[in-house]
């Protein structure tokens, strides 16, 4: 094994000399002080008897299975220190989130990369180790000696995970922001993948990622996590941190998550919303969960009845946050009534001028608001639709339930 590697366990316990050569104390803990380097080790513990001492980085000349020399002695004693994330305390034997293989796993090690420089050397966090070798390497702390138990670990397969591609769980959202722990792996993972781990994590894990992770990121993750997960996890936020979640939820998965929560949680977070988006979500409050207007959802592109196939894609441009997952327009006429409705597709190969209602389908098939969701999924398997439009009594256009709602009406059931 390469000479410039040393893990936590043989870090442990390992001597630590004076210039003249002789023992100040044993290492009992390092840390790290990711505001200042995100994976090197800023300073070591060391257990000297009655009191703790610190040993900083740049106070050391060399580190090796040997021990620990010094090239400065002027020691000081230790005090905890809340932008300190220490090994043993904060991070041995505790969850992380494995970015790479989009999973939660439990520390057992931690590998060391020691870089040489002119004046000493210092130790950087390359790898959390999970698999069995480290296990291993555990259990032999203290039993046999350092260099056997690498001799003998060799058989084992690594099993281990790059510190870049790991993300620290710290429960107290105020210290992962001291520590300047960083959402940037999680903000960066399909919204499934994040909804997966989340539910897998304790309620305090779970509030200190929401509660400082990007509201956009943490709004699409929180629409993929379990009904009574998402009322938790809103619940353990501040309002003002719920409100800019669901703000960045479309308005009918805001209002049901909203319908979820006890009355009052749910009023303090509209309290504390914008208006517009606020003014959508209580309108679709109003209607039974169980019908069409419980079920559909408020982004739709309703254009003029008489509009040109080019009009209608210029304006498609004000629409660019929801095209992702357009396939339908919708035609009204003046008093927003809706007339028509056309398959995205045909717009691409029109012409221009074209008007767009002679694409329109020969059959308009739309509900009513207060229909009934056996009705409407026997809409969607009839007439195989992909989209269905909703309209109040008197006929206008007012929402349109997807497929996708419906499978997951489907599944609940």
């Amino acid at each position: 094994m390469a000479d410039d590697i040393l893990f936590l366990t043989e870090l442990l316990g390992l001597r630590v000399h004076d210039l003249k050569g002789r023992r100040l104390g044993f290492v009992k803990d390092a840390a790290i002080v990711p505001l200042i380097h995100p994976a090197r080790v800023d300073r070591f513990l060391v257990g000297g008897g009655w009191a703790w001492l610190t040993v900083k980085h740049d106070q050391v000349r060399s580190i090796s299975l040997d021990g620990i020399y010094l090239k400065d002695e002027q020691l000081t004693p230790y005090h905890s220190d809340e932008y300190m994330l220490r090994l043993v305390r904060d991070l041995l034997d505790q969850q992380i989130i494995d970015g790479a293989g989009r999973k939660v796993v439990r520390v057992t090690d931690v590998t060391f990369k020691i870089h040489h420089d002119q004046d000493g050397e210092v130790l950087n966090i390359v790898e959390i180790d999970i698999g069995l070798r480290s296990m291993f390497r555990r259990l032999m702390q203290g039993v046999m000696p350092r260099r056997l138990v690498r001799r003998t670990q060799t058989v084992i397969p690594p099993h281990s995970i790059r510190w870049d591609h790991c993300s620290i769980l710290e429960a107290d959202p105020q210290r992962r922001l001291r520590l300047n722990v960083s959402n940037r792996i999680l903000e960066r993972m399909h919204p499934a993948d994040l909804a997966d781990i989340v539910e897998d994590l304790s309620p305090e894990d779970r509030e200190a990622i929401f509660e400082t992770m990007d509201s956009e990121a943490a709004a699409d993750a929180l629409s993929e996590v379990e009904p009574d997960i998402q009322a938790s996890i809103l619940e353990s936020l501040e309002p003002e941190k719920a409100a800019d979640i669901v703000e960045e939820m479309s308005p009918h998965e805001a209002a049901d998550i909203l319908a979820e929560l006890e009355e009052q949680t749910s009023e303090d977070i509209l309290e504390e919303m914008e208006q517009a988006p606020k003014t959508e979500v209580e309108e679709l409050l109003e209607f039974r969960e169980d019908s069409a207007g419980g079920l559909m959802n408020t982004e739709y592109v309703a254009l003029p009845e008489n509009i040109t196939v080019a009009e209608a894609m210029e304006a498609l441009k004000a629409h660019e946050e929801i095209l992702e997952t357009l396939n339908t327009l919708f035609l009204v006429d003046q008093q927003e009534h809706l007339t028509a409705s056309i398959p995205l597709a045909r717009l691409f190969t029109a012409a221009g001028a074209t008007p767009l209602k002679e694409f329109s389908a020969d059959t308009l098939i739309r509900v009513d608001v207060a229909e009934k969701q056996d009705r409407i999924t026997e809409l969607f398997d009839k007439y195989n639709l992909v989209t269905l439009p909703v309209v109040d009594e008197t006929g206008k256009l007012v929402g349109v339930i997807t497929a996708d709602e419906v499978i997951s009406l489907l599944r609940q059931k």
